[in-house]
């Protein structure tokens, strides 16, 4: 973490702050939708087709304390 505080006692680390910690739950992973990307050259014969979809972690934070 780079800042943790609140108002007036704000403290900020480089890069982080010692001693600060995070409580996180993992609520689901799994991957996104299929994003399709295609190309194609007009009056070429060339057509490409490729697919790739994302990884992702959903979180959700509980407490941040420092």
């Amino acid at each position: 973490m780079l800042a943790v505080g609140n108002g007036g006692d704000l403290k900020i680390g480089v890069p982080p702050v010692s001693g600060a910690t995070v409580k996180a739950t993992i609520l689901a992973h799994g991957k996104h939708d299929k994003v399709r990307i295609f190309k194609m050259r007009r009056r070429k014969h060339y057509q490409k087709h490729r697919g790739h979809r994302q990884q992702y972690t959903e979180l959700q934070i509980g407490a941040i304390a420092g």
